[in-house]
C-alpha cells in the first residue's frame, strides 16, 4: 500500500509502533497515547536548501594506536561502528559516516619524550623522517581505519594539520613558542606544503583518494601548552601556505582541494576579533579586494570550515551566531562546513543541560544534537564533524569527548598501547540519527510547524527523490506527536530509528498518519517511495 501524505498533512516521523503493531514504551517507559488534537507537521519538498556532502568524525589521536596496536577483534569492531552503513535485526551495525578526517602528524611520536608533550596518546605520527626521507609504516594504525573507510563506503577523506613537522618548525617541536605567529620556519613554506601533497599523493596510490587537505587548525591559539601538536597562524601566513600548496598540487596529478580555515570560533569568520590578524577570515580569504585574497586559486575550495565550539552554550546564541555566519558565507557565495565539535565549553546556561555532574551519556548526546540541527538549520552547513571518534573516558567527562570509548587493559590511566575493550556511546548513535540515513547529495527541505526549542527537527530528500529523511529531537518530559503533511511524496514504507536512555538508532515501523517522537529522544523517519 502506498502512503498519500497531501501537502497539508505531513512531515516528521515518530511512532512507537513495532513490526506487528504493538506499541513500545519511551525512553522514560511510558507507551504511545493518542492525542485528539496532533499539530500538523508540514514538509515542503519543493523548497531545498544547502546539499549535503557528508557526516564526519577524527581519527585523532588515539586512532593510530588502536588500528595499530589493538586486537584485530577490537578494532575491526570500531570500524564497523564508525563506517557500516548495515542494519541487521532492525539495529543498525554502524553510523556510516561519510567523511573521515584524518591527522597529519606532526612527528611528536616519533621523537618520543623529547617532544615535551607527556601524554603519549597526544602524540603522532610523521611519515617524513628527520634527515627527509618517507617511512611509509608509520601511521599504520590511522591507514587501518582510512582503509576501513573506503572499504565500508566513506565517500571523501579529509587530511588535516595541527602542525608543521618538526623538523621544520622554528623551535623543534610540535607546539609553539611564536606567540599568534606560525611555528615554520620561513623558508620551510615550500617544503611544508611539499610534505602535505606527498602524504596525499602517497594515500592516493594506495586507493585512498584525498578529497581535502586543510593545512592549519585553530590558527586564533597561540598552541604554546605542551599538551597536544599545535600552531597559531596569521591570515597573511595562512595566505602564503595556501599558495604554496596550491603549486604543489597543481604539480601533481592530485585533484586534492584546499579546505580553509578551522577557525576555532564562528566568529573570526565573519567578525573582526581581539586577535585581528586572524579573524574576519572570510573577508581575507575570499574579498577580490583583500591583500590576502586566495579564492582565485585552483585547488581552494569553495568552502569555509569553523569549529561549532564556544558558541553553543544556550539556543539563543545558537541561531543568532549561526544566521550571521551564513550571511556572511553566502554573501561570498561558499559552502560552510562545520569541522569540529564536541562538548567542550563549562559556559552552558540554557534550559537543556543540568551539568556535567548531573547530566547521562544520552542527556550529553542530546545536547549533541541541538548542536547538529542549529548548524544544519541556521548555519546551512554542508558537512559536520564530530570530535573525536574514539577515546578514553579519563576524568569523569562522560561521553563529551567521544564517540566510542576505550578502556586500554590497565585501565582508563593505563597504556593507550594496550589491547583493552570498547563500548558506543550515546554520541555515536544520536551522531547516526543523521550520518547513516543523510546521505552525500541529499538536499535539506523547509519544515513548516509550530516546532520550538524543546522539539525540532530538520528534514532531506534524496537526489532522486524517492527518499525522505525527517530528524526530530524531542527534549520534553512527554511524548510529542505531530500529524505529518508532505507535498507531492507517496511513501510506500515509513520506518523510525530511535535513540534515547533505551534504544540505539533501533528500527520500528512507523504509524502512517502520526509520527511520535518519545521523551529525551532523537527520532529519525525515513520514507520511501
Amino acid at each position: 500500500m502506498k502512503l498519500n501524505i497531501s501537502f497539508y498533512s505531513l512531515v516528521i516521523l515518530c511512532t512507537m509502533s513495532c513490526n506487528k503493531g504493538i506499541a513500545l514504551p519511551d525512553s522514560k517507559g511510558n507507551t504511545d497515547t493518542t492525542d485528539t488534537d496532533i499539530p500538523e507537521l508540514i514538509i515542503n519538498i519543493s523548497e531545498k536548501n544547502q546539499t549535503i556532502d557528508g557526516f564526519a568524525a577524527s581519527d585523532c589521536w588515539t586512532g593510530n594506536y588502536i588500528g595499530r596496536d589493538w586486537e584485530e577483534s577490537q578494532r575491526d569492531a570500531i570500524a564497523d561502528l564508525l563506517f557500516s552503513q548495515e542494519i541487521k535485526n532492525n539495529n543498525p551495525v554502524g553510523i556510516g559516516l561519510s567523511m573521515w578526517r584524518s591527522n597529519l602528524g606532526a612527528g611528536t611520536a616519533n621523537q618520543g619524550d623529547a617532544s615535551g608533550i607527556e601524554d603519549k596518546s597526544r602524540r603522532a605520527e610523521c611519515y617524513l623522517t628527520e634527515d627527509g626521507s618517507y617511512d611509509w609504516t608509520l601511521a599504520a594504525g590511522q591507514q587501518y581505519f582510512l582503509k576501513q573507510a573506503i572499504d565500508k563506503g566513506c565517500e571523501s577523506i579529509v587530511l588535516f594539520s595541527n602542525s608543521a613537522p618538526v623538523w621544520y618548525t622554528k623551535n623543534g617541536k610540535g607546539y609553539s613558542n611564536q606567540g599568534y605567529s606560525a611555528n615554520l620556519k620561513d623558508d620551510y613554506y615550500d617544503d611544508f606544503a611539499s610534505y602535505m601533497t606527498t602524504v596525499a599523493k602517497h594515500y592516493e596510490d594506495n586507493g585512498i583518494p584525498i578529497k581535502y587537505i586543510s593545512p592549519v587548525n585553530e590558527p586564533q591559539y597561540k598552541w604554546d601548552n605542551n599538551s597536544q601538536e599545535g600552531s597559531g597562524w596569521t591570515n597573511l601566513q595562512i595566505a602564503m601556505l595556501t599558495r604554496e600548496l596550491n603549486t604543489s598540487l597543481e604539480n601533481s596529478s592530485l585533484d586534492s582541494k584546499i579546505l580553509l580555515s578551522e577557525a576555532n570560533d564562528y566568529r573570526a569568520l565573519y567578525e573582526k576579533t581581539s586577535n585581528e590578524n586572524s579573524s574576519d577570515v572570510i573577508n581575507a580569504f575570499f574579498d577580490e579586494n583583500s591583500d590576502n585574497y586566495i579564492g582565485n586559486l585552483s585547488h581552494v575550495a569553495n568552502i569555509i570550515g569553523g569549529h561549532s565550539y564556544w558558541t553553543d552554550s544556550n539556543w539563543d546564541q545558537l541561531g543568532s551566531i549561526r544566521k550571521a555566519l551564513w550571511s556572511a558565507a553566502s554573501a561570498k557565495n561558499l559552502k560552510v562546513y562545520q569541522t569540529e565539535w564536541s562538548m567542550l565549553g563549562d559556559g552552558y546556561n540554557g534550559s537543556h543541560f543540568k551539568g556535567y555532574d548531573n547530566s547521562s551519556y544520552m542527556d550529553i548526546a542530546m545536547y549533541l544534537s541541538q548542536v547538529i540541527h542549529n548548524d544544519l538549520a541556521y548555519a546551512n552547513v554542508s558537512s559536520w564533524s564530530y570530535w573525536t571518534s574514539m577515546d578514553v573516558e579519563k576524568w569523569n567527562h562522560k561521553d563529551r569527548f567521544l564517540l566510542v570509548s576505550l578502556t586500554p587493559n590497565g585501565g582508563v590511566y593505563g597504556d593507550i598501547s594496550q589491547s583493552g575493550t570498547h563500548v558506543a556511546r550515546k554520541t555515536l548513535w544520536v551522531l547516526g540519527n543523521y550520518s547513516l540515513f543523510i546521505r552525500p547529495g541529499y538536499k535539506r527541505i523547509t519544515i513548516d510547524t509550530t516546532l520550538d526549542k524543546d522539539c525540532f527537527g530538520t528534514a532531506y530528500i534524496s537526489p532522486d527523490e524517492n527518499t525522505l529523511v525527517v530528524v526530530m529531537t524531542n527534549f520534553n518530559s512527554q511524548t510529542k506527536k505531530f500529524s505529518p503533511s508532505i507535498n507531492n511524496f507517496n511513501a510506500s514504507s515509513v520506518d523510525r530509528y530511535i535513540t534515547s536512555d533505551n534504544f540505539d538508532l533501533k528500527q520500528t515501523v512507523s504509524n502512517q498518519s502520526e509520527w511520535n517522537i518519545p521523551s529525551n529522544s532523537v527520532c529519525t523517519f525515513v520514507l520511501k517511495k
